[in-house]
């Protein structure tokens, strides 16, 4: 399924890199939830950089300074953004519903990226679930993947 939506978002319009995304350019929203999520905690380590990258690089297949392009223009549309629903609204409106489901278990990757799960970084998958229309159990089983991934085993502490 991560394929498919990373195949899916490989295929959306626009591109941070030529210069021509807007507000509404599904792949800046994505980029910018996915570093909100990892910069949720306050502490951004190499590792979690390092897979947020990795992911935009798999979803987009690009690389070099257009990948640097876009990391930047979602760092800079999550630091200007004052929620996240304009974000998630763009997403919606290009992604079905197992897309969705598979994005965010794109967020939970980067989540676990540094072998931690920290309160703040749940309360935002949680809410770009909610916002994507994502239910409890999906966001659960995608979250106990990523931590199984992770090599974090079962997650304790689900909601």
């Amino acid at each position: 399924m991560f394929e498919r939506v990373l195949s899916f978002l490989r295929d959306l319009p626009g591109s941070a890199a030529r210069g021509d995304a807007g507000e509404d350019d599904p792949r800046i929203a994505a980029s910018a939830l996915l570093y909100h999520v990892m910069d949720a905690d306050g502490v951004r380590q190499d590792v979690e950089w390092a897979r947020f990258k990795a992911v935009l690089s798999q979803a987009y297949g690009i690389a070099g300074n257009e990948l640097d392009a876009l990391a930047r223009a979602g760092e800079k549309a999550d630091n200007e953004a004052i929620d996240l629903y304009a974000f998630t609204s763009v997403l919606r409106r290009h992604l079905d519903a197992d897309a969705c489901k598979a994005f965010v278990g794109l967020m939970w990757e980067i989540v676990y990226a540094d072998g931690e799960l920290h309160e703040l970084e749940d309360n935002v998958v949680w809410r770009v679930a909610e916002l994507l229309g994502v239910e409890r159990n999906d966001r659960i089983a995608a979250r106990r993947r990523a931590s199984g991934l992770a090599g974090e085993g079962d997650a304790a502490g689900e909601d």
